[in-house]
């Protein structure tokens, strides 16, 4: 950086830094709302239809999701949503089933999750639990049914 450049940021008389503003990214932002009837989705897609930055709403009402994309921050759609409706609002807590690594323990398994489901958890102990080690795994498949080479003496 040269003095003319350190010199032309001193005596900038433009409004505002436009060095330091920060943009906002396109995001998709999914929330959980409970949806009861049609009144219910016309009321949370109207009030998240005149926030500013949003491009498209998608209610999924047989699953109580909503998907926002749009310059948007999630915080502030879930602010929304709890503001202007008076529901209780949470960012989408689920992932699909085949993502996880044993979708059926403790704390990954939901049965308010809507189908092919299961809750997102990043808990250590959960995932250690749910993932056999190798030396489990290659004694388990040397006398499976389903492997070819597996031992005869079963």
């Amino acid at each position: 950086m040269g003095v003319l450049d350190h010199m032309s940021g001193i005596f900038d008389c433009s409004r505002g830094s436009s060095r330091h503003r920060k943009y906002r990214q396109l995001q998709t932002v999914e929330v959980k709302v409970r949806l009861d009837c049609e009144g219910c989705e016309r009321k949370v897609k109207r009030s998240l239809e005149g926030m500013k930055g949003v491009s498209q709403v998608l209610v999924d009402r047989k699953s109580n999701k909503v998907t926002v994309v749009g310059y948007v921050e999630p915080a502030r759609v879930l602010a929304r949503v709890a503001h202007r409706t008076g529901k209780k609002a949470e960012l989408w807590p689920y992932v699909p089933y085949d993502t996880v690594a044993h979708p059926y323990t403790a704390g990954v398994y939901d049965k308010k999750a809507p189908a092919g489901y299961v809750r997102s958890n990043q808990d250590p102990q959960v995932s250690q639990f749910a993932r056999a080690s190798s030396f489990e795994v290659r004694y388990t498949t040397a006398f499976s049914d389903e492997n070819p080479t597996a031992c005869a003496v079963m």
